[in-house]
Parts: C-alpha cells; structure tokens; sequence
C-alpha cells in the first residue's frame, strides 16, 4: 500500500524544515515547527509541486496553512487531475 498523501507531506515537510516527522502532524504550522518561515514555505511549495506534479496558485499557497489544510488541498488537486 503507497504511503498516504498526508504521510508524503509529513515526508517532505521533514525534509524542508529538518524537523522530526513524527512530531508533525495535521495541526503543525508556522506557529508550531520555528524553521518554517516564508523561505521555508516556498521551499515546501516547490518540493510538493515536484512531488506531486501539480501548480500550486497564489491563492493555494496562502491556503496552506497547517500540514492538514496542505494534505487536503493536495487531495483535491490530485482527484481533480485523475477525475
């Protein structure tokens, strides 16, 4: 079974701000993990888009706000795309 697309993001998010990824979960934010800053958020934009072959619009990326919201919209774009 392919790892869920909120376990990807987890991944990636890891990776982006070199923070556990067991400590990352659907609340976590800019609030909740320090080295996620506007850098930090556009690097996360660019791993996800490379990940997930998909364009993320201004107004997506403004939306992105807790890991949970990012897994959700990544949900919609990928049914959409395959749908």
């Amino acid at each position: 079974m392919p790892p869920s697309i909120l376990d990807q993001v987890r991944l990636i998010a890891s990776d982006v701000f070199a923070y556990q990824a067991d400590r990352i979960d659907t609340t976590s934010s800019p609030q909740t993990i320090e080295s996620w800053d506007s850098v930090q958020h556009l690097n996360l934009v660019l791993a996800l888009e490379d990940r997930f072959q998909v364009q993320l619009s201004p107004e997506d990326i403004e939306r992105m706000q807790t890991i949970g919201d990012i897994a959700n919209l990544l949900a919609t774009k990928l049914k959409t795309i395959s749908g």
